[in-house]
């Protein structure tokens, strides 16, 4: 019998943050059971863990319709569940993406600060941008000059674009379909969509068609690309802080913090969890 439990991420209340799914030992489990699991949660992923003994751990994301290289939210809810029952620890675990080592603390609850796979970025194609604004129903004009739009990495692909108002970024209504085909064409895992508050602060939305899912409601996989984007642009100084907030827009909010790691490509992603029922 294999224990399912259920947290949301990057909250501290129940109300916000993003649902994953979390087995502490999958052995004996496969593919198609992972699969499974997480098809009928229907959570955006779920976080499959296999001990190595010590605090190493080799750890699989499926979202309900595939599996994902790597995923932020599900390996802070991963990391506080086991938190609550070793303690504060650095866990080492090897994802498809490569080794992510997570640091446990224990304040005012659990908080899990998660280092990312290296962060890469590039402009996007014409093609692609066109096709991407035409999905989301968004013209030129919607998008802020300021950040020219990318394809980032630090784990999975997320094409990177700004809006140039918080109304635009606001009333999100695109073509599902559109936007799926493309994405499996790019191997993107979301459209990280964002506007800029403040240098450091920011508001994001994350359309994740290739996980059967419209929106997710926090996304730490996209936040590591994003601030590594945000280095590679000159905008962000090593060891400089950034506030994402995600999911406002559809009732579930949920606060990410980054940090570039100084002299490296890597992004410290930092977040609490909460069991739910």
């Amino acid at each position: 019998m294999h224990d399912v439990l259920k947290y949301v991420a990057f909250t501290s209340t129940a109300s916000g943050g993003n649902a994953a799914g979390v087995v502490l030992d999958a052995h004996g489990l496969s593919d198609g059971q992972m699969l499974a699991i997480a098809a009928d949660l229907g959570y955006s992923e779920s976080a499959f863990l296999f001990p190595e003994g010590g605090h190493a751990y080799r750890i699989r994301y499926f979202s309900p319709l595939a599996e994902v290289a790597f995923c932020g939210h599900a390996t802070i809810a991963a990391a506080v569940a086991l938190g609550e029952r070793i303690g504060p620890a650095v866990v080492d675990l090897l994802t498809q993406a490569g080794p992510v080592q997570v640091e446990i603390t224990k304040g005012d609850g659990i908080t899990a600060t998660l280092t990312s796979p290296p962060s890469s970025t590039r402009p996007a194609a014409r093609e692609e941008l066109r096709r991407a604004l035409e999905a989301l129903r968004w013209s030129a004009d919607d998008l802020d000059p300021a950040y020219p739009p990318h394809v980032a990495n630090a784990g999975n692909d997320h094409l990177v674009l700004a809006a140039a108002t918080r109304e635009r970024l606001a009333d999100l209504d695109y073509d599902f379909d559109a936007l799926a085909e493309l994405m499996a064409e790019g191997g993107w895992t979301t459209v990280h969509l964002f506007w800029a508050e403040s240098r450091t602060v920011f508001h994001a939305r994350d359309p994740f068609p290739p996980g059967g899912v419209v929106e997710d409601p926090a996304t730490g996989a996209a936040a590591a690309a994003f601030t590594g984007y945000l280095r590679h642009l000159g905008r962000l100084d090593d060891g400089e802080v950034v506030t994402i907030h995600q999911g406002a827009d559809m009732g579930r909010p949920s606060l990410l913090t980054t940090t570039p790691v100084p002299g490296d490509t890597r992004v410290k992603v930092s977040g609490t969890a909460v069991p739910i029922g």
